[in-house]
Parts: structure tokens; C-alpha cells; sequence
């Protein structure tokens, strides 16, 4: 060899595990641009099951407007075209391996995109959903039943899904961790209780909370371990005609029921900076005016993103 040469490498010479470890570090878009057909030992590496127990899409959201018609959204072609493209490249990526998988709330999904990613989810142990827009009955049902290791969900904003509830109820034996992202009612109270005995697990922070719903999971979930109300609107709700009431403080009676958990996190404080924003918005976060992810934030560290 002539002096001063340099001894080249081929890129399917890189070792494997270098490799992974690269690759551990890009996000979706990344590892979805097209590394795997550099070359066959690259494809390998992105492959590896590492790189897929979670799928976090939560940097991806769509473009769209509002319309008076349901689903009183109309999402960009070019948001669906982006979303399909990445779905259809990790999931063939990911093998079957995916354990967690995350949408970001303001993600329109589709009824063919979801049951897509569910066939190829199998092993599914924790969902945090997309916004419902775009997703039926059917769709969502069709998922639940693919998904027999669900253990953990964190679902937006919606009246009272009993179908869900349901679903899950029949077809997800481990399923222990509840977040939801909007109002908790009596009526939603009721339907936990009924299909989710065995829930162990149940954030509502952020919420507005009937005080009558809040005694009914205290009361009659009664393997519920832990129950976060942080920030959350407190109402109570009086004989008519008085009017409902905003509690300023958690009262002795609730704090009797709640004694037996292993954690019971409240914050009720006029200075707290997401209380604040909690009564501004009513109970219903508006999360897009806020710092961009605070959304996954809660203080139960096993439902934290």
C-alpha cells in the first residue's frame, strides 16, 4: 500500500451496534427518511427491536380547519399523505414490536389509519390517542380487540365513550392506567365503574370534575391505587335552582374516601400557574395555547410522556 493512503470501510462493514446506537437518537422523521435502504446491514440495524417499543408521533400534527359538519374538521391532503407515509415505513420497520405508541392530540387520524397501525401493533401495551374526529365506532372497536396487552391509555376529550370502555373491559385482561383529557361526569363515572372494576390507575388533571363523579370512583373503584385531580375544576352541583358552585378546597369527607389510596394528588392553589389555566379555559385546555408538549406532563410519573 503507497504511503499515506487511507484504509477504506464499505458501509455494510459497519458494525451493527454502532449503528443502533446512531440510530437511537433520530426521531421519527429520521429513522423514517430512508436509512434502512442505504444497504442491507443498515436495514438490519433499523430494524432492530431497540429502535421500536415506542412509536412517539407526537411531533406530528395536521393541518386543518374547523367546519360546521361533522367531522367538523377538514384535514389537509398533505397531512394525511405525511402520516400514512411515516405509519407505512415504521411499521414495517418496527416488525411487530411496537409496545408503546403515541399520537399527538391534535393528530386527525383516520378510521383506515388506526386499524392499519393496530394490525401491525400486536404487542401493545400503552396508547395515548389522537384526537376522535375522524375515528367511528367501528374503527376504534376494531382496534381494542387487536390490542389484548393494552395496559395503559390516555384519551382527549369526549362526553361518555361507554363503547370504549366496553371494549376494553372484554378484550384487555391487564389493562390498569386510565389518563383522560376533558370533563369527568357522573354519567362517565358510572361507566368506569361498570366496565374498569379493576382499575388501579386514573388521572383526570387538567379537567373539570363533577364533585358527585369524584365520590363514585372514591366510592366503587375499589382497587383504585392512585387518582391525580391536579388542577382540576372541583364543581359541585346543589338541588335546583342553586346554581353550581367551583370548590375552592377539597372537603373532609372526600378527603376521608381518598385515604386509602396510595396516592391522591390534588393541587388547588390560586397561585399555582396551571390552576390558573385550568379556570381560564373552564376546565377544557386549550393545550395549543400553551408550551409546545406541556400537554404530556402529569404528575403520576408512569402516564408522563
Amino acid at each position: 500500500m503507497e504511503e499515506g493512503a487511507s484504509i477504506g470501510r464499505r458501509w455494510e462493514e459497519m458494525d451493527i451496534d454502532i449503528l443502533v446506537r446512531i440510530f437511537q437518537s433520530f426521531d421519527i422523521f429520521e429513522l423514517t427518511s430512508g436509512i434502512a435502504q442505504v444497504c442491507s446491514t443498515w436495514r438490519l440495524a433499523a430494524c432492530d427491536p431497540l429502535l421500536w417499543r415506542t412509536l412517539d408521533l407526537s411531533m406530528l400534527k395536521s393541518n386543518f380547519i374547523k367546519i360546521p359538519l361533522e367531522p367538523y374538521v377538514y384535514v389537509d391532503g398533505r397531512s394525511d399523505k405525511t402520516l400514512t407515509k411515516v405509519l407505512k415505513i415504521a411499521l414495517n420497520l418496527s416488525r411487530g414490536n411496537i409496545q408503546k405508541l403515541i399520537f399527538h392530540f391534535n393528530l386527525y387520524v383516520s378510521d383506515d389509519q388506526l386499524t392499519y397501525t393496530a394490525e401491525r401493533c400486536p404487542r401493545l401495551k400503552r396508547l395515548v390517542m389522537p384526537a376522535w374526529n375522524r375515528i367511528k365506532k367501528t374503527g376504534i372497536c376494531r382496534a381494542i380487540r387487536m390490542w389484548e396487552d393494552l395496559e395503559s391509555l390516555t384519551m382527549p376529550s369526549i362526553a361518555n365513550p361507554p363503547y370504549l370502555m366496553e371494549e376494553i373491559s372484554r378484550n384487555c385482561k391487564n389493562f390498569s392506567e386510565l389518563k383522560i383529557m376533558g370533563p369527568c361526569d357522573t354519567s362517565f363515572a358510572s361507566t368506569l365503574v361498570a366496565c374498569l372494576p379493576t382499575l388501579k390507575v386514573l388521572s383526570l388533571r387538567c379537567s373539570t370534575i363533577l364533585k358527585d363523579a369524584l365520590i363514585i370512583i372514591l366510592d366503587e373503584l375499589p382497587n383504585l391505587e392512585v387518582l391525580n385531580i391536579s388542577h382540576c375544576l372541583l364543581i359541585e352541583v346543589p338541588p335546583s335552582p342553586a346554581p353550581k358552585k367551583v370548590l375552592k378546597e377539597i372537603d373532609e369527607s372526600i378527603l376521608e374516601k381518598a385515604s386509602r389510596l396510595r396516592e391522591f394528588l390534588t393541587c388547588m392553589d390560586n397561585s399555582c400557574v396551571m390552576c390558573q389555566r385550568a379556570r381560564s379555559d373552564e376546565g377544557l385546555m386549550r393545550w395549543y395555547k400553551y408550551e409546545e408538549g406541556l400537554w404530556k406532563t402529569d404528575e403520576v410519573r408512569s402516564l408522563a410522556l
